[in-house]
């Protein structure tokens, strides 16, 4: 089992910044792909930012010049700053990892954490 844990939420004015940080803990052999997704309110959730371990990035158009996605290997920790937010970027942001166990892969999601942006 793997746990993801998302800290970094909160409430910020339109053009402000916030950092978001996911660590995964549990039994695995690694964590492959990370990522950030998030859900508004009556919409579906949607793809953010991924990044391999790697270091290979990709991301949603409506992000691109203002998040960046990030992670440290050793501490299987994945974040994203997002700066100039807007808006239209409140949401519920959700941290997801790829993870081998016993030479499967499994997709594993955070609880979740409100990122709330006031104009």
């Amino acid at each position: 089992q793997v746990q993801l844990v998302e800290s970094g939420g909160g409430l910020v004015q339109a053009g402000g910044s916030l950092r978001l940080s996911c660590a995964a803990s549990g039994r695995f052999f690694s964590i492959n792909t990370m990522g950030w997704y998030r859900q508004a309110p009556g919409k579906q959730r949607e793809l953010v930012a991924t990044i391999t371990r790697g270091g290979s990035t990709n991301y949603a158009d409506s992000v691109k010049g203002r998040f960046t996605v990030s992670r440290d290997n050793a501490k299987n920790t994945v974040y994203l700053q997002m700066n100039s937010l807007k808006p239209e970027d409140t949401a519920i942001y959700y941290c997801n990892a790829g993870a081998t166990i016993l030479k499967s892969e499994y997709d594993y999601w955070g609880r979740g954490t409100q990122v709330t942006v006031s104009s």
